[in-house]
């Protein structure tokens, strides 16, 4: 009964932050990080995932990325990962657990254990259908591409458009 848990996004400077945690239902073949991954395989393992597992999938708005900060953001969503996964064992990736008892932290752990990886590819994949979807409002900016990561590409149509929106204004460019 273990239950992976991830994120994506923390990085972006534009766009929600989402917090996957999945508990596989059975094991499935070629699970790794969604980083190392490409495109079409991360979408038809997101279709097994969904299929074969109990998963909840949470996403943090910039604009409350921007109110509570980020790190108070991933604390609220591993508390509720927490909660809806009560009496499970939990493993988050990453070197912290934000505070929230009951959750295990491990550097690496989306490369190294399935249910991990499992909630890297939900994590990823919905992020990255909600960017494509933003970028219909926004194709100035490219988000279809880069997901809205700190890329030259990126940064110079900030630089040309200014921000919008969807914009993180908190994180402070260099």
């Amino acid at each position: 009964m273990l239950v992976g848990i991830d994120e994506a996004g923390r990085g972006a400077l534009a766009g929600p932050l989402f917090i996957a945690a999945c508990e596989l239902l059975k094991p499935l073949d070629e699970l790794k990080d969604s980083k190392k991954l490409n495109e079409k395989k991360r979408e038809k393992l997101y279709k097994e995932i969904i299929s074969n597992s109990n998963y909840l999938i949470l996403a943090f708005s910039n604009a409350q990325i921007d109110t509570l900060g980020l790190s108070k953001c991933l604390q609220k969503g591993l508390e509720i990962i927490h909660l809806h996964f009560e009496n499970k064992r939990k493993i988050f990736d990453g070197n912290t657990n934000y505070g929230v008892l009951g959750i295990e932290n491990l550097i690496k752990a989306d490369n190294l254990i399935a249910e991990v990886s499992a909630a890297s590819i939900l994590a990823k994949v919905s992020r990255d259908k909600v960017m494509e979807f933003l970028a219909l409002k926004y194709p100035q900016y490219g988000f279809e591409i880069h997901k809205a990561y700190g890329t030259k590409t990126h940064k110079e149509s900030m630089v040309k458009y200014g921000t919008c929106e969807l914009h993180r204004l908190s994180f402070k460019l260099i």
